[in-house]
């Protein structure tokens, strides 16, 4: 008759039984199948149902005089990882959590494994401090930090990936003297993975950062940053080689900012372009990849969420034979967009049309763009002027940002050209006064610019959207009147989410606008001198929404939230 393993109860295992919690035949059947299944007692305790990682952590606690600790409460960025070999992490289920002096606390679910914790005695030379945690809450970290950069690397590309580079990726190689360090292959997978996921996910841009404690990754989806990955920090440098090449940056250069772009190849009909920044900060490169699609200047006029008359008014505009459209709004506004979907609609065979850009965001056929280069000499005046002799019908500048230029756009307005460029303006009234004080006789302004457009950008709402009861003063503040109270529903984000929306309750921006064609009357206020409010009031009468009343609207039509319209325009 074979002889049956008898294994030995542990310490945690004898003192349950002793208390009453388990019987002596249970623990050892317990225990057998812990070893049988190489995982812990405590796994094996939990997995039967007879106690709860909180039941187990408390009693371990009382019972043998350890504090123990939530560890939800801590911030694992500061987890001295290795303080502690990454085998006996993986071997002995134990993480540090704090060294002070020669005292290194540890986290463990069992705090009778003394073989554990004198293993680490030895590795460390520290005196060991047992903290008692839930094996449920340890075993995350414990596989997130036992794990080698490369396994961990794997595990987050672990997809098969059909993508492909510009052949100016060899070139780069080939200019940079590329090492094999940067060309590592889970690095390459991993860097593949972020870009695709962004674009899958609808991200603007993708920021990777280094800090003294960790390394995160977000996406700016929606106008808001979301964290998405933290990988080992011991990647920084290779991700940031591995970018810079691609990038054709200079990988040797870490003391200074460098600006590059790629291409990612997603399939014969599609590219999608990236601009690249890079900024060196206290604990290694910043990296900031702009997410430049194409097809967003494709998509029309009528998703950029353009109201019927709005959308009238642009497209007579841009129409004309001649003259200047402007539009205006902060950084991240989707000025550029709106300029190319402009541009998309008059690239035609019999247009000439040429664009000055700091740098060229958006790669369309048939248009030729120019990046402007400061050192080089190639200002936004000096494009203008080159344009002028090469017989254009359309002009577009990225941005008016002195005198000089403006007083090139306008002169080529007027003499039969149609000019589209941006200013950094608050709203339409403002953007003709900045022009005034950047030195522009008001009679050329008068006499060129016939539209402005303000814009902002407000996050969609979900299907998953829920109607919201909000009281009628809060509405009256707002900007509603009483009158267009009724027969409507205000709705907000749902707070749980959906699959769909990944629990933001917003999917998506739509664009709240204000479209001011230049009006005689405004042509009139201009040259007697007038200021913004003047010209504002002018264009409430001729009814003219301004971004407030406009974001109002979407909020009637069910299209955003009140708050996202009281956020991101001004009363």
């Amino acid at each position: 008759m074979a002889a049956t393993l008898q294994i030995p109860l542990s310490g945690l295992a004898r003192a349950l039984v002793q208390a009453g919690r388990l019987k002596e035949a249970e623990a050892e059947a317990l225990m057998a199948q812990a070893s049988e299944k190489n995982t812990s007692f405590i796994d094996q305790i939990i997995a039967a149902k007879r106690a709860s990682a909180k039941d187990i952590a408390l009693f371990a606690g009382e019972t043998f005089g350890y504090p123990v600790l939530d560890l939800s409460a801590f911030d694992d960025a500061h987890i001295p990882a290795t303080a502690i070999d990454r085998k006996l992490i993986a071997a002995h289920r134990i993480i540090p959590l704090n060294k002070r002096g020669n005292r290194l606390a540890v986290a463990t679910s069992d705090p009778t494994n003394l073989r554990a914790l004198d293993e680490i005695r030895f590795q460390t030379g520290l005196a060991v401090d047992p903290v008692v945690v839930e094996e449920t809450k340890l075993a995350p970290l414990v596989a997130k930090y036992s794990e080698s950069t490369e396994d961990a690397l794997k595990n987050l590309a672990s997809d098969d990936l059909d993508l492909e580079f510009t052949d100016e990726e060899n070139q780069a190689k080939a200019d940079e003297g590329a090492t094999s360090e940067v060309d590592d292959a889970p690095v390459v997978k991993f860097i593949q993975k972020i870009l695709l996921d962004a674009i899958n996910d609808g991200a603007s841009d993708i920021h990777f950062e280094p800090y003294e404690k960790f390394y995160r990754i977000r996406y700016r989806i929606d106008g808001v940053l979301r964290e998405v990955a933290t990988p080992p920090l011991a990647i920084k440098e290779k991700v940031a080689s591995r970018i810079k090449v691609i990038s054709r940056l200079d990988i040797s250069e870490k003391r200074v900012p460098q600006d590059g772009r790629m291409k990612l190849v997603l399939s014969k009909s599609r590219a999608i372009d990236f601009r690249v920044s890079t900024l060196p900060t206290l604990h290694g490169e910043k990296i900031v990849m702009r997410i430049l699609d194409p097809t967003s200047a494709t998509l029309g006029i009528e998703a950029l969420g353009y109201e019927p008359e709005q959308k009238e008014a642009i497209l007579h505009a841009i129409h004309r034979p001649y003259g200047m459209v402007l539009v205006t709004g902060p950084t991240g506004s989707g000025k550029t967009v709106s300029l190319y979907t402009c541009l998309n609609i008059l690239n035609e065979p019999g247009i000439n049309i040429s664009t000055a850009e700091d740098p060229a965001e958006i790669n369309l056929a048939g248009i030729n763009q120019v990046n402007v280069n400061d050192k080089a000499g190639l200002t936004f005046s000096a494009a203008l002027k080159s344009f002028l002799r090469q017989d254009p019908d359309i002009i577009m500048v990225g941005e008016i940002r002195d005198l000089d230029t403006a007083e090139i756009a306008i002169k080529a307005a007027q003499t039969g050209h149609m000019v589209l460029s941006t200013l950094h303006t608050n709203d339409a009234p403002t953007t003709l006064e900045r022009l005034k004080n950047m030195g522009v006789p008001t009679f050329n302004i008068a006499s060129s610019v016939i539209l402005i457009t303000a814009q902002r950008l407000a996050r969609r709402l979900c299907t998953c959207k829920i109607p919201l009861e909000v009281p009628v003063d809060t509405l009256i503040d707002a900007g509603f009147k009483e009158e267009d109270l009724d027969g409507w529903t205000l709705y907000g984000p749902n707070p749980q989410g959906c699959e769909r929306c990944k629990g933001g309750g917003f999917k998506g921006r739509v664009g709240i606008y204000q479209v001011m064609p230049i009006s005689e009357e405004i042509q009139r206020i201009i040259m007697g001198d007038g200021n913004s409010i003047d010209i504002a009031a002018q264009a409430q009468r001729e009814g003219i929404k301004d971004l407030r009343q406009s974001g109002l609207l979407k909020v009637k039509q069910g299209v955003t939230s009140l708050d996202e319209v009281l956020s991101t325009t001004n009363a």
